[in-house]
């Protein structure tokens, strides 16, 4: 098991409170604390990906090319989204 350490943070009470019924409710009282560190650990992770992505060689992202491709089936944008309107209303 990981080494836990025990903290004190200012936040806004109504953002805590919202916070602690969104997680009590998927996790149960004891999730708080889970879901606390699971947000912390996916801002790190973000952080660890923009950083990795800064180191990266720029000339190997300026050479990489995208080449378009034909859809096998007829497609048309405009119907598509008629028919995604239409579910909406």
């Amino acid at each position: 098991m990981a080494r836990k350490v025990k903290t004190s943070i200012m936040i806004d009470a109504d953002v805590w409170e919202e916070f602690k019924v969104l997680a009590s409710t998927r996790r149960g009282l004891k999730g708080i604390s889970e879901a606390v560190e699971e947000a912390l650990e996916e801002e790190l992770s973000e952080r660890a990906v923009a950083e990795a992505l800064a180191k990266m060689d720029g000339k190997k992202i300026r050479d990489l090319q995208v080449k378009p491709v034909k859809p096998k089936i007829a497609t048309s944008a405009g119907k598509a989204i008629a028919e995604m309107r239409a579910r909406d209303s």
